[in-house]
């Protein structure tokens, strides 16, 4: 690992960026890694603010995470749901009675005054995660689908009609008006290695970076700036990516999502069989590294974060 990298920033979304977090915090020194994460996916059920991005990142790094899953908390029991369920209420998004307890204690906090940032870092340090995790912004911005059944909040899509309907187009509501986080913005001016997480990038991080100044925060960054991709053999390593590309007639592939990233990156990771991937990327002018990008465990995850560690310095330096 070179020495110097003490500070890298990662921005993720859910399941894939968690698991990148997790290679990463294995693989870095203790207070090295600050995740910046997506808050495009976060809604209020039974008046609970829920941040399932953040959850899935606090879960993963503090060990709670049912990993077969890859979301929720381990062994969790269902009773709140239940009695909600008996009530006549709607119960299509499953929240564990784990996650109501924090869902209940991050809203009673912000109730108190705090905001969403100082919550978010108050629940990683009780957890006893030694990575620093910051919500893109503390403001509202919402992703919001419009498709053949009409306009949908995301959970709406994603869990209540399982990605079904038809895209044919993506809002991220609350965008323009929303501030970066002041952490968010500090952790990237003071970066040494960026790293754009394996996360689906419609869904993910264009919500995140969607926000204007934190957007132009990772544009002028003089870090190296290092993607992963989300896809190998142009399928989705989990969720519905491909087909979202597909509904939108976008360009899929690897080499796909990282023209998406043009003047945000300087490198890709991608996976060994992606030749094709590969030689459209590099003719974009982005330096590729290829291996497995499949992180099937813990250790896989670290693996891989070792490596894109190692790739970074043959990067170098913006002036």
């Amino acid at each position: 690992m070179e020495p110097a990298l003490k500070k890298v920033v990662l921005l993720a979304g859910g399941v894939g960026g968690a698991r990148m977090a997790e290679g990463l915090m294995r693989a870095l020194p203790d207070r090295a890694l600050t995740v910046i994460v997506n808050v495009g996916d976060d809604d209020t059920f039974y008046g609970l603010l829920v941040c399932p991005d953040i959850d899935t990142i606090l879960y993963t790094l503090s060990d709670r995470i049912d990993r077969g899953q890859g979301w929720g908390v381990a062994n969790d029991t269902v009773n709140g749901l239940n009695v909600l369920r008996d009530l006549g209420a709607p119960v299509w998004m499953k929240l564990g009675d784990a996650d109501f307890g924090l869902h209940i204690w991050r809203n009673w906090r912000m109730s108190q005054g705090a905001s969403l940032s100082e919550v978010t870092e108050e629940c990683a340090s009780r957890f006893g995660i030694t990575a620093r995790i910051l919500p893109a912004t503390d403001d509202p911005v919402r992703t919001r689908l419009m498709t053949e059944k009409g306009l949908l909040d995301f959970q709406n899509w994603f869990v209540g009609e399982r990605c079904q309907p038809a895209v044919r187009e993506i809002r991220y509501a609350g965008a323009e008006e929303a501030s970066a986080s002041p952490q968010a913005l500090a952790a990237i001016s003071d970066a040494d290695l960026i790293v754009f997480a394996p996360s689906n990038p419609l869904l993910s991080l264009e919500p995140l970076l969607s926000v204007k100044a934190l957007r132009e925060a990772v544009a002028a960054s003089h870090a190296p700036r290092i993607g992963v991709s989300p896809l190998i053999g142009g399928k989705a390593v989990k969720g519905p990516l491909d087909k979202l590309l597909a509904d939108l007639g976008q360009p899929g592939g690897a080499a796909g999502v990282a023209a998406r990233y043009k003047g945000l990156i300087d490198g890709f990771l991608v996976d060994s069989g992606d030749f094709n991937d590969i030689v459209a990327i590099e003719a974009g002018g982005i330096k590729v590294h290829a291996t497995d990008i499949l992180m099937r465990d813990p250790p896989g995850a670290e693996r891989l974060a070792r490596e894109l560690v190692g790739f970074a310095p043959t990067l170098g330096t913006r002036a």
